[in-house]
């Protein structure tokens, strides 16, 4: 498994990361076991989770998937061999369960939301905190339509720094990142962290894929450049790209059979783009998620590709796209179906 370095930050992490939303929701905690043994094994040693999961939110799986990875590691003594990533929530109305709702980067609720999962995680440092989107309102999770919100009130980003760095300082987390960020957003972050001597953003953890390549038009210079690379999420478009839902298929126990309202990724558009994304890896004998994958893997910009499963059989294949390069004929008919009908699923 080849390695990547987390910014600047000198901690090396594997290309492939370990996404754990489905831990204590659609997989049980011995489920979790057995994907943690999987990953490592294969020498991913790189597992990504937040304070909000298990995924979707809910009062009552909150917080469990830390829990779960906490009690691996103790149980296994694997801490010192894992770089566990993990998120602050950010504001939202479907998350008044958490820290009784007062959701901002304020350095109170920072420090409260690091207490938690300090003691889920069974650990006492997190060595990568992100937030888990903009406290401000901007463009993630699909919006494309900026609306600037002239009278909203939202922690200014050096007083979120300043609270992140005496967590560095205290020794709790060991790098700091943001993730559904913006172009803006990032840059701000690093020119703060340069003028005010406070910790330099290591990763932007972003949706990234065959459907949403929206990363390139204005993160992707700034991740190289600036040495900020990409923690992609939902590479497999929320299991889209194996192309399991095209028809309206919806294969029980699948995501979107258990949550059919989270339907990003499988728009008109999207089924369009995903037919044509199968058809390619069928007519150069690949398989359609590991085609996709490895496509994310070749980024110059990317760090690291969070991959998740519910299977075992699915982990696996996911795995196995680590050790596949595309040929340019196949990067080639990839990049024609982009052009177009470009980022269908933003």
């Amino acid at each position: 498994m080849q390695k990547s370095e987390l910014g600047r930050s000198g901690i090396q992490v594997s290309r492939l990361c370990l996404g754990t939303m489905t831990f204590g929701r659609q997989n049980t905690e011995a489920d979790a076991f057995r994907q943690l043994d999987m990953a490592l094994d294969a020498g991913i040693d790189f597992v990504d989770t937040a304070e909000m999961y298990a995924f979707p939110a809910d009062p009552r799986t909150q917080g469990l998937t830390e829990t779960y990875i906490g009690n691996w590691m103790k149980a296994r003594g694997t801490r010192n061999r894992v770089t566990v990533a993990t998120k602050i929530t950010g504001p939202g109305d479907r998350f008044e369960h958490i820290r009784g709702g007062t959701l901002r980067y304020t350095a109170d609720q920072i420090a409260a939301a690091v207490d938690g999962s300090l003691n889920r995680l069974g650990t006492d440092v997190i060595d990568l905190y992100q937030l888990h989107w903009p406290e401000r309102q901007a463009n993630y999770f699909g919006r494309l339509d900026y609306r600037h919100a002239r009278n909203q009130s939202w922690t200014p980003l050096e007083v979120t720094l300043e609270a992140l760095g005496r967590e560095v300082e205290r020794g709790r987390i060991r790098a700091v990142g943001v993730s559904n960020e913006t172009p803006w957003g990032l840059m701000k972050f690093l020119a703060l962290s340069e003028a005010m001597n406070l910790p330099r953003v290591a990763a932007i953890q972003n949706p990234y894929s065959l459907l949403c390549r929206t990363f390139e038009i204005g993160l992707a210079e700034i991740a190289i450049r600036e040495r900020c690379g990409l923690l992609a999420y939902s590479p497999l478009s929320f299991g889209a790209l194996t192309g399991k839902y095209l028809n309206g298929a919806r294969p029980a126990g699948s995501r979107l059979a258990l949550f059919p309202a989270f339907g990003r990724y499988v728009k008109p558009l999207a089924q369009t783009a995903t037919a044509e994304y199968v058809a390619i890896a069928k007519k150069f004998g690949l398989d359609p998620a590991q085609m996709a994958i490895a496509f994310v893997l070749s980024r110059p910009f990317l760090t690291s590709a969070i991959v998740g499963a519910t299977t075992e059989a699915q982990l696996a294949a996911n795995i196995a796209a680590a050790g596949l390069t595309l040929a340019p004929e196949v990067v080639e008919a990839i990049d024609a179906v982009h052009a177009s009908n470009p980022n269908p699923a933003p």
